[in-house]
């Protein structure tokens, strides 16, 4: 078995094309498995009579009348015998082809399938076929070369090139077939271009499988279990054909090979499409377009990969879009994400990622989902550094501005924005939803903390909003936390809280003359937290510096620390009465007391974004303890955890709610007196989000310059509407009302308890 740390290095070259070898004509549609590679007593077909599910009686052989009418329709066949029909069948309908090998065809009726106002008739017409199963009344017209597919019912195939499958097909997935050596294990070299993370690909494969794969290389029994399971979940027997479901559409394509194409798929002026498997259903139809090329990979359910895109070695989720000439290269594409004119290598992305932008650029990166990558962007080509094994990691809502770019090795907080700019060191970014400039005339990097709650809340709230609304997924196989306020943002806005306290304290140290070296992390985070909530600004005219945000010996300044510390304050507040508020709502017999006792316990600290799912780092450990043992034999057991875990998940983030209130107010116990303010305090969070939404888009409709390009008010108002218009606005006010009377419910039910 190969050492998962160290996989064996992908070839560099493309092995040497064998010659042109000159066979006798039998030997057409026959010998598909090599002889050493058949069990005792089976033939080449054994395999194909599983896959294709209907029992030996659903054909019959022909008649002497229909032969004659095949011939009389200029079609040959190598062997007659081996060609076989299922009634009703209609001879008229086949012409000009030729056929080999074993070959079954379905009812063929004087029907038209029409598809998008193509409309053809059922039948097979100029086209070679070689050893297939061919569905009900399906349409193949002008298939050059149609070798090992299993057809489902009214398919259509026009004018296809090549369409084959060989014996060794994988569609895909990371494994070897029988006799095959290590050298041909399709890798994916995800989050380092070095390749020291690469993980194999498997149909099934999901977002946090890739990240379990990729992020604990120092377990090697781990990554020796994962290879073991994605080996093992596979046949590794030669023989396979590869299949068309049913209601699919392949339409003038050159080259699609050993590829597994799920029904409904729609696929038309595709390049070349080979060793993929393409998922697809009725409810999730898939759909390939003209000049796509894809080589080695796994396409989710639903996708839509459209105008010369390049995607090789890959995963793409469901519900995904790759257009307009975008290239997709060892990378792994989450759920709902959206990618064009632009190129990824080497990334792990999570899901609802959007980059739009032709000059955009994103390599070597682990982006953990909800994000969106400006044009200009340029994250990175490892050629700012001295090797190319630096890597980024960016947590959720990850959003660099026009034209940036980052120096390898970068780690970002959740929902960071990023100014324009060319960043000329490391970055190391613990603040939660902070704006980070590098303000270059002074030699600075300047960091805003909670700079959207504070003015973008427009933007932020819609943020949870948006997300829900663009995940269309019928099935969810990746679960995926949309809020923004969770348990892993809350974490870091402690983390935030205590990294402001120390910075203040130790800028006002300081400014005072005195060294803070001589005091301890406690005692400057007392100190800090004194001035920063003190009702008087004791901070005015200091300049408070940060440490460890950049590896550069130029200052790093913290931009409305107050502020900043004030407002994460607020959305921790907001994040717990939220989610307490929920289970109230959700148990409508649960009182203060109850909802006390049910969720009281120490805060979770440690929580990790497996693949977009939240689940505590202990819950985890005990998952890839179990693998490792192995009371978790397979990716289908451990996705089965998975969905224990999020089902488990309200529960424990509302938990997690409760712990994060009471640490916030300081308090051991949560009284009637603190619950009634803190339901007072969250209905003003709440109307200030409302408000802060209304006018941080109102700003964008005062602006005199937006004015400019409209002729009077009442054009502008025709063509953007108003603030007061906006959907996302309308919908917070409602939203506000219901969450006033949400709050006058709890009330009235601690009253009707006869608490106080």
């Amino acid at each position: 078995m190969v050492n998962e740390t160290h996989p064996m290095p992908h070839p560099t070259k493309a092995p040497p094309v064998s010659d042109v070898r000159v066979l006798p004509s039998e030997k057409l549609g026959h010998n598909f498995v090599p002889e050493q590679y058949l069990p005792p007593g089976e033939d080449e077909y054994y395999l194909r009579m599983q896959q294709s599910g209907k029992p030996p009686g659903s054909w019959r052989h022909l008649r002497a009348d229909e032969i004659e009418a095949l011939v009389k329709n200029g079609n040959s066949c190598d062997e007659w015998d081996q060609m076989l029909v299922a009634d009703p069948f209609t001879p008229q309908l086949i012409n000009n082809s030729k056929f080999s090998g074993l070959v079954r065809i379905g009812r063929l009726e004087k029907v038209i399938l029409e598809h998008h106002d193509l409309k053809l008739p059922a039948g097979i017409t100029d086209s070679l076929v070689i050893s297939c199963d061919v569905g009900d009344n399906c349409a193949i017209h002008n298939v050059r070369y149609l070798a090992y597919y299993i057809l489902g019912d009214n398919v259509i195939l026009l004018n296809v090139d090549e369409m084959n499958t060989t014996n060794h097909a994988k569609f895909g997935n990371g494994i070897v077939k029988d006799g095959e050596p290590e050298e041909v294990r399709i890798w994916i070299d995800l989050m380092n271009e070095a390749g020291g993370r690469a993980v194999l690909p498997f149909d099934g494969i999901l977002p946090a499988d890739a990240y379990l794969w990729a992020k604990y290389r120092d377990d090697a029994a781990l990554l020796q279990r994962f290879h073991e399971m994605t080996q093992e979940q596979f046949d590794s027997r030669r023989g396979f054909y590869g299949t068309v479901g049913e209601q699919s559409v392949v339409k003038n394509s050159l080259i699609i090979k050993d590829t597994k194409i799920g029904p409904h798929c729609y696929i038309k002026g595709a390049n070349k499409l080979k060793n993929l498997t393409i998922h697809s259903n009725e409810q999730e139809p898939s759909q390939i377009g003209e000049g796509v090329e894809m080589v080695n990979g796994i396409v989710g359910l639903g996708c839509n990969i459209f105008y010369g895109c390049k995607a090789v070695r890959f995963v793409m989720g469901n519900n995904c879009k790759l257009k307009y000439g975008a290239r997709l290269i060892h990378s792994f594409l989450g759920d709902n994400s959206t990618v064009s004119c632009c190129e990824l290598l080497n990334n792990l992305v999570f899901p609802a990622h959007e980059q739009h932008h032709n000059n955009s650029f994103l390599t070597a990166s682990l982006v953990m989902g909800q994000s969106n990558i400006a044009a200009g962007v340029t994250i990175g080509s490892n050629h700012n550094s001295r090797a190319n094994d630096g890597e980024i990691q960016a947590g959720r809502g990850f959003w660099p501005g026009l034209c940036t770019t980052l120096k390898h090795s970068c780690r970002f907080a959740s929902f960071v924005l990023l100014v324009k700019g060319d960043y000329p060191a490391e970055l190391d970014i613990p603040l939660p939803l902070a704006l980070v400039t590098d303000d270059a005339p002074r030699d600075r990097l300047v960091v805003m903390p909670a700079y959207w709650w504070m003015y973008n809340m427009y933007a932020l709230a819609r943020n949870t909003w948006k997300f829900h609304s663009r995940d269309t997924r019928k099935t969810k196989a990746q679960h995926v936390e949309f809020d923004c306020f969770a348990p892993d943002t809350a974490e870091e806005i402690f983390q935030a809280l205590r990294l402001l306290e120390r910075w203040t304290a130790a800028s006002y140290l300081r400014h005072r003359g005195e060294a803070p070296d001589g005091h301890g992390e406690a005692t400057l985070e007392k100190l800090g937290r004194d001035l920063l909530a003190a009702d008087e600004d004791r901070t005015a005219g200091i300049e408070i510096l940060g440490a460890g945000l950049e590896n550069s010996s130029r200052k790093t300044v913290i931009l409305k620390a107050r502020e900043g510390y004030r407002a994460y304050r607020e959305m921790l507040h907001y994040y717990a009465m939220t989610n307490l508020l929920a289970y109230l709502q959700a148990r409508p017999k649960a009182t203060r007391a109850t909802m006390c006792e049910d969720l009281s316990g120490p805060r979770q600290q440690s929580w990790i974004n497996l693949g977009g799912q939240l689940v505590r780092s202990d819950d985890l450990e005990r998952l890839l303890v179990d693998v490792k043992s192995g009371g978790l034999g397979s990716w289908a057991e451990v996705h089965r955890v998975y969905d224990r875990l999020w089902e488990a998940y309200p529960l424990v983030k509302q938990r997690h709610a409760f712990a994060t209130l009471v640490d916030l107010l300081e308090v051991e116990e949560l009284t009637a007196p603190l619950w009634n303010a803190a339901l007072d305090r969250a209905v003003e969070i709440q109307e200030y989000v409302a408000r802060q939404v209304y006018l941080s888009r109102k700003k964008d409709f005062d602006s005199p310059f937006r004015r400019i390009t409209f002729r009077n008010a009442a054009e502008m108002t025709a063509v953007l509407g108003t603030a007061e218009g906006n959907s996302f606005v309308k919908h917070l006010g409602e939203e506000t009302v219901r969450f006033r009377d949400l709050v006058a419910e709890v009330r009235r039910r601690e009253a009707g308890n006869g608490s106080s």
